[in-house]
């Protein structure tokens, strides 16, 4: 049986891979039975109305096309629908951590062909106040500066963008006072240096600073990392490339399915590398709110 999606993509996303590659998306979806029109965005929540349209007008499925922005707006549009259509991934963005935890391949034939096959998994979401995350919410300075990095800068170098934004906020690197009341952990009052709220393991390029997260097992890893100098910071950044900072005494981490985070300060909030607002926030986990398509085993399969 033929089936309608609806193709959202961002044309500035990655070094605008999709504009080259979209007549070649299209024709081997077409190929597999995947009749597919097309959105382009043009701006900042343009794919959470075209996502939201989508669901209203009965597609069968969403496909975004970009990065970790892209379907951070495409789950935004669909997150409170009743009837929330399967969404498929093609990661050609910057950065694309969502797709890299649920092994989604980057090439771009490999990731249509798991759309062609259709078998889905379904994730959880995460609710922040009045928006919602399927990757990661944090705060900390840290944390500002995937939505500081200017569209044009990713667009010419790619992931250095990233780099070099970071090297320039790591030498102004201060505390904030954070009072977080967590469901059946109770309350934790520390100066902070950033907090995470992980759906998955792959954030921010590391891939084990939440090792043991999980997509659907409805609970939040949350990861906090307390008052340092620049020298703790670094040393801590190396443990977490393997895996290794959970158990450092500056680090507080535990599972939750809620939370809520408080502060006397002004701490702006990251929703899978977009500017989710400011504190206070609550932080629900929802429990198999969305399907993704994935391949028949579930298995990583990112290269």
């Amino acid at each position: 049986m033929i089936k309608r999606a609806r193709l959202i993509y961002n044309p500035t996303s990655g070094r605008e891979e999709i504009k080259k590659r979209l007549p070649d998306i299209l024709q081997r979806l077409e190929r597999g039975g995947i009749e597919t029109s097309c959105h382009a965005t043009s701006g900042e929540g343009d794919a959470t109305i075209a996502a939201s349209e989508a669901a209203d007008r009965g597609f069968d499925m969403i496909i975004a096309a970009g990065g970790d922005g892209t379907l951070y707006e495409v789950i935004n549009g669909l997150a409170e629908k009743d009837v929330r259509p399967p969404i498929g991934i093609l990661p050609l963005g910057t950065t694309n951590d969502f797709a890299r935890a649920l092994g989604i391949p980057k090439h771009w034939e490999y990731a249509c062909d798991l759309i062609i096959q259709q078998y889905s998994r379904p994730i959880d979401l995460g609710r922040a106040n009045q928006r919602y995350f399927i990757n990661i919410a944090g705060g900390g300075s840290l944390t500002e500066l995937t939505y500081e990095v200017p569209s044009k800068l990713k667009t010419m170098i790619g992931q250095l963008a990233y780099y070099m934004k970071g090297l320039e906020k790591m030498t102004r690197l201060r505390p904030t006072e954070l009072r977080i009341r967590a469901k059946e952990i109770g309350e934790i009052h520390e100066e902070i240096m950033l907090f995470l709220i992980c759906n998955s393991n792959s954030v921010g390029g590391f891939e084990k600073l939440a090792p043991e997260a999980s997509l659907d097992d409805g609970l939040f890893d949350v990861v906090v990392l307390k008052r340092c100098n620049l020298g703790e910071f670094i040393r801590l950044a190396s443990l977490a490339l393997r895996g290794e900072h959970l158990n450092d005494p500056h680090v507080v981490h535990f599972r939750t399915s809620e939370l809520v985070v408080t502060t006397p300060d002004y701490v702006q909030l990251n929703l899978d590398g977009e500017y989710g607002g400011t504190l206070p926030c609550t932080f629900t986990a929802l429990p198999s709110h969305l399907n993704i398509f994935v391949d028949e085993a579930g298995n990583s399969t990112y290269k």
